[in-house]
């Protein structure tokens, strides 16, 4: 078994390669919670649905939010009735998410997903990290903002100061699953909001230690692949690098795999961990993402 602790766009996009190369029911996914919230009234897991939209096939390529070629007279009704969303939610989309809200009255999250991703045909499992809500707090010199004000409303322009989250508890089996994989990777997600808060929870560090973590970096040169990932790191004190994720990761990280820009590099990982990976991880289109699949499962594959 593979576990992959997923984000929003970065890591799906490896799912992508992922999926083309070994059997999906081979895979289990951990993913992010900490951006779960409501917005006109419907429970929207931001991540989740990502990651069961990539699986499904219907992820929207050009925004990795939503689904291919929705419509959204339901958002648009709403803004000409003088009631505008925080987020842009699709039609078929937000039937997905009114299912999801309608079934968390009877079922914790972790069922409530098992669910949609078996009525989608999806032989993956699928584990949020847990069944209590979670929450951030981003301090700015504009006072305290929620995750969704932060990059939606403020655009993530406004100076981070820091990043807090809530402890929450594991859901059910999930460092059973980590402790019997054969690989776990990190995936090339934000490591402060989406792969962070996975880490943060008690046992899953313990846990990673147990088994061979292979990460991912999410940074190349200085730059996040996307996100607010740069502004992050920096308020919570550390370099936005490769190296500066590696410095994160390295406790429970047997192998780290960095982009051909940050060859030079190399020399200050390995005194970290010992074996780091060189090669292309621009993943523009699926004959990258299964390159890079295929050098992150190595002998698996």
């Amino acid at each position: 078994m593979i576990t992959i602790l997923s984000g929003g766009t970065g890591t799906p996009k490896l799912i992508q390669g992922i999926k083309e190369i070994i059997d999906e029911s081979n895979l289990n996914i951990i993913v992010n919670t900490l951006e779960n919230d409501y917005f006109s009234g419907v429970y929207v897991t931001p991540d989740i649905d990502t990651v069961l939209y990539t699986l499904s096939d219907l992820i929207n390529l050009e925004t990795w939010y939503g689904i291919k070629d929705d419509t959204f007279i339901t958002h648009e009704k709403l803004k000409e009735l003088g009631c505008p969303e925080l987020l842009r939610i699709g039609d078929k989309d937000r039937a997905l998410k009114i299912q999801k809200t309608i079934l968390l009255k009877n079922y914790p999250l972790s069922q409530v997903v098992d669910i949609q991703r078996k009525q989608m045909d999806i032989k993956a499992r699928i584990i949020p990290m847990s069944n209590q809500q979670s929450t951030i707090k981003i301090m700015t010199p504009k006072g305290e903002m929620s995750f969704h004000q932060f990059l939606i409303k403020e655009q993530g322009k406004v100076p981070v100061d820091d990043v807090v989250y809530n402890e929450v508890e594991p859901a059910p089996d999930m460092l059973n699953i980590i402790e019997n994989s054969e690989t776990v990777v990190i995936g090339p997600s934000n490591p402060i909001t989406s792969i962070g808060p996975i880490i943060s929870i008690k046992g899953v560090e313990k846990a990673l230690k147990k088994v061979h973590v292979v990460g991912v970096s999410p940074i190349i040169g200085n730059s996040p692949v996307s996100g607010p990932a740069a502004k992050f790191m920096q308020a919570c004190g550390h370099e936005v690098s490769a190296l500066g994720v590696c410095d994160m990761y390295s406790k429970f990280l047997d192998r780290f795999i960095i982009d051909s820009v940050d060859s030079d590099l190399e020399t200050k990982i390995e005194k970290l961990i010992k074996d780091v990976t060189i090669t292309n991880t621009k993943m523009r289109n699926i004959g990258d993402k299964v390159m890079l699949a295929r050098t992150v499962l190595g002998e698996i594959v």
